[in-house]
């Protein structure tokens, strides 16, 4: 059989084709290279569509965390990813990191730290430059509103206390959590995170707003500043 043939899924048993083992069994029972294969559609004469899907992850070091951080253009490099197949595996990946944020927000109720760090694990982990985000909670502890302050770095410029509060009072915020990611994967605070840390909370009093925790979260786990006594 000429090598074109043995490489196309069509000629598979039918229980090993990705879409109809999908279909069959269920997405659980595929592995990460079948779920991709099903996305980029087919292949090309020389690899089938898990072939290609093999080597796409291992692009990405056989972690979807990494996968999840490569962009359009990366993924072309891999032979036989075109733009329209490389636009559909980031779009399935970006899906899914909001099926996880999604899933952790219909139980807002922050009781401790590791709670809300491994949800901003996820909405943050993926970003390359440092992001700042703020958390608004009500007086039983629920989350009221989260969102991102700011872009690229971590100074007292960028994470404006005036800004932060401003969006506190028109969300009715008792309290606050402040945290911002580390791309490099260091959790240890920088002196300038330990000295906004105190800005912002000094600033939060005049308004008998509560800073509750300022988080360092990265792919390596998370600092929590209230649990280190830092706050």
């Amino acid at each position: 059989m000429p090598l074109a043939q043995k490489s196309t899924i069509k000629d598979w048993a039918k229980d090993d084709r990705p879409r109809e083992k999908l279909r069959l069994k269920g997405g659980e029972n595929l592995s990460n290279s079948e779920l991709i294969a099903i996305l980029i559609n087919n292949g090309t004469k020389q690899k089938s569509a898990v072939d290609i899907a093999k080597n796409i992850l291992s692009l990405g070091k056989n972690d979807l965390n990494v996968l999840g951080r490569l962009s359009v253009k990366e993924l072309m490099k891999v032979n036989g990813v075109g733009e329209a197949k490389a636009i559909t595996i980031v779009a399935a990946l970006e899906l899914g990191k909001r099926r996880s944020a999604e899933e952790w927000l219909r139980k807002p109720v922050i009781s401790d730290s590791g709670s809300i760090a491994r949800y901003l694990q996820t909405k943050l982990s993926d970003y390359a430059q440092e992001v700042f985000a703020v958390v608004y909670l009500n007086r039983a502890n629920k989350i009221n509103h989260i969102e991102i302050i700011s872009k690229g770095g971590i100074t007292g410029t960028i994470a404006d206390p005036r800004i932060i509060l401003k969006k506190a009072l028109e969300e009715d915020a008792v309290s606050i959590i402040i945290c911002h990611n580390h791309p490099s994967g260091s959790l240890r605070p920088s002196q300038a995170d330990l000295d906004l840390t105190q800005k912002i909370k000094a600033a939060a009093n005049l308004f008998d707003i509560r800073l509750l925790d300022h988080l360092i979260v990265s792919q390596e786990g998370y600092f929590s500043f209230a649990d280190e006594q830092l706050l």
